[in-house]
């Protein structure tokens, strides 16, 4: 038999779960067509950039730290996958034109988001940059430099083999989702079975032990910086290749879906504490939720009033969890 306090700890670890089955069953009975097929695809559809996004924050979030910057960096990656295929790169002193096939846009696009991550975690390691400022001012850097690569205009025509990585199907299902799930799949493993998996941990339960047992602590946080620039970026050729198109405001208001997955998913802001498990739940109750909003009519103001107190009941929830714990 669970004593009180055991069945409240467990009772807390499984609140994302709970609040999903809830979720699901109320929009169920109240709007239409919430649970066919259709609807199913299109929330995955939804949920798949931002969990590109929410895993690389989970990394950040579990050493202590935060991304701000996920949203620009997916709008700046983007950009520059559509311009070098649509443009190509104009070296006018030697009077030459490159051009770039999808494979190589795509790289630079990932490389790009990848430095731009690791940009931040040197401010953040080398210069003892609060994580909060530091990916604040990369969110404004990143978000300038995009409007400057596209003139403020989009870039569109990007040729259809692009195109198939974001409307695509394989085996019937949404290409994005099989980038989504082996992202996550790649995390788990992370996470579970890796000596990094061990330092994330170690540096955000108590960062003082970990240097002290003899951790390079810079490293590990470069290190999940740098993976949360490049699963921007590669939220940034989901959202490129499925439009057809590179905006300068693309991604915007996404590094707050991102954080709000991963807290709302049980990862403790103090770090140390959380799984990708618990942010794919918390992707999912995002997803669900814009969904049976949409479907039932809410007005698009109050969804964002709804959403902000989902996201204070799962902070609050948290803080709950971390005095019983």
């Amino acid at each position: 038999m669970l004593d009180q306090k055991n069945y409240r700890m467990l009772l807390a670890k499984a609140h994302s779960l709970i609040a999903l089955l809830l979720m699901v069953v109320a929009f169920s009975l109240l709007a239409d067509g919430f649970l066919s097929p259709d609807n199913f695809w299109t929330v995955m559809r939804q949920i798949s950039v931002n969990l590109c996004l929410s895993v690389g924050m989970t990394l950040v979030i579990l050493t202590g730290g935060i991304d701000l910057s996920v949203g620009s960096i997916l709008a700046l990656s983007g950009a520059i996958m559509a311009g070098l295929l649509r443009r190509g790169t104009e070296l006018e002193v030697l009077n030459l034109h490159i051009g770039y096939g999808v494979p190589a846009a795509v790289a630079i696009g990932l490389f790009v988001g990848a430095s731009l991550g690791w940009f931040n975690g040197l401010m953040v390691t080398r210069f003892r940059v609060p994580p909060f400022i530091a990916t604040l001012a990369m969110l404004t850097i990143a978000r300038g430099l995009t409007k400057l690569y596209t003139g403020g205009e989009a870039i569109t025509g990007l040729g259809e083999v692009f195109v198939r990585t974001g409307s695509g199907r394989w085996l019937g299902i949404p290409n994005q989702f099989w980038i989504a799930a082996g992202i996550t799949l790649a995390a788990v493993v992370l996470l579970r079975k890796t000596r990094l998996g061990r330092y994330v941990y170690a540096v955000g339960g108590n960062e003082e032990a970990a240097k002290l047992s003899g951790l390079n602590v810079a490293r590990v946080k470069r290190t999940v910086y740098v993976i949360s620039g490049m699963l921007a970026a590669v939220g940034g050729l989901i959202v490129t290749s499925r439009l057809n198109s590179a905006t300068p405001i693309a991604g915007e208001g996404l590094e707050l879906d991102s954080i709000a997955a991963v807290v709302i998913g049980g990862t403790s802001l103090s770090g140390g504490r959380g799984s990708v498990l618990g942010t794919v739940l918390g992707a999912l109750i995002i997803g669900v939720l814009n969904s049976g909003l949409v479907i039932m009519g809410v007005d698009p103001f109050w969804q964002q009033v709804i959403k902000g107190f989902v996201i204070l009941l799962a902070v609050v929830a948290d803080k709950l969890h971390s005095r019983e714990a």
